[in-house]
Parts: C-alpha cells; structure tokens; sequence
C-alpha cells in the first residue's frame, strides 16, 4: 500500500514537472511567426522520410520546390497569411474588449 502511493506521487511529480502549465500557450496566445513555421516544419518532416527512403526523388522535390514558380507561390502564401493573421488578431482583440466591457462591465 505504501509503495503503491509512493509511485503515485512519484508519477504525479515526474508529469507536473514535464508538463507545466506556465509554459503552454493558447492558439490566441502563439506568435505570428511560430503559426507560419507549421507548414515549413511539416514539409522538413516529409522530406527528410523521402530522403531516407530514396534521394533521388528527395532531389526532384527539393529542385522543384525551388522552381521559381513555386518561390513565387509560397511567398504570396505567407504575404496573404500573414494578413489574414494580423485581422485574426485585430478580431480577437475586438472580442476580448466587448467581453469585457459588456459582458463583465469592466
């Protein structure tokens, strides 16, 4: 019995230490930058996985997403995102003051 509570507390300090609230952040909370990396890090992922299995097609893909063409298109992704970004953020704000003048009487 005795045992079986110390591995309890044990396992509870070992998953509050490695999990700390302090550190998560909300999606309303996260930086610009740190949503637009998402797709960055996902395309890594995947080329690093072709790369393991066959480089020549892991070239074919870094060639081609270095096309000019395709420069063009993920530059005018992030310029879009990054807009629509800013007007999510303007929104939240905007609720976040109704919410609190309104609902709360702040």
């Amino acid at each position: 019995m005795l045992q079986s509570r110390a591995l309890v507390i044990a396992l509870i300090l070992l998953l509050s230490t490695t999990l700390p609230e302090v550190q998560s952040k909300s999606i309303f909370e996260k930086d610009r930058r740190e949503l637009l990396a998402i797709p960055e890090t996902i395309a890594s992922y995947f080329y690093e996985a072709v790369n393991k299995v066959s480089p020549k097609v892991s070239q074919f893909l870094l060639d081609t997403v270095q096309s000019p063409t395709v420069i063009a298109a993920r530059q005018r992704i992030a310029k879009e995102t990054t807009k629509v970004s800013i007007m999510f953020e303007q929104l939240i704000e905007k609720i976040k003051n109704l919410w609190y003048t309104r609902v709360l009487g702040y």
